[in-house]
């Protein structure tokens, strides 16, 4: 899919939630996260052939592929915080949201330690 079906589909399931949300909330948060379901899957499918290329790229470097695992580690922690992030706050619970968007900051820089020690490693061969 590309961008263009992408966004239609995410403003059409918006419309549609925004009119449902009066009558049935319930059902206008389903539809939003069925959508948010299918706008992830395409997302992903995308992410998988980055992913590919990433791996070709770091062969192609002479670079671990470890050193990758971090970076994709803390990506898909940033995505999973911002997403759940938003279903909080539009459920109306932004106090929630602030919480896990600071355990998710937290968790992204746990992630993100074997790359910075990996590079105070070079660093220290370097000297």
């Amino acid at each position: 899919m590309d961008i263009f079906k992408l966004a239609a589909l995410a403003v059409t399931a918006a419309l549609f939630a925004l009119l449902l949300r009066r009558e049935v909330p319930v059902l206008a948060l389903v539809l939003v996260l069925a959508a948010g379901t299918l706008l992830l899957w395409q997302g992903f499918s995308a992410l998988a052939n980055l992913r590919g290329f990433a791996d070709a790229l770091s062969r192609t470097s002479g670079l671990e592929p470890q050193l990758w695992a971090p970076v994709w580690k803390t990506a898909g922690i940033g995505v999973v915080t911002h997403l759940a992030a938003s279903v909080c706050k539009d459920a109306g619970e932004g106090g929630l949201a602030a919480f896990l968007e600071t355990a998710g900051a937290a968790l992204a820089l746990l992630a993100a330690l074997p790359l910075v020690q990996a590079m105070l490693e070079l660093l220290s061969g370097l000297l």
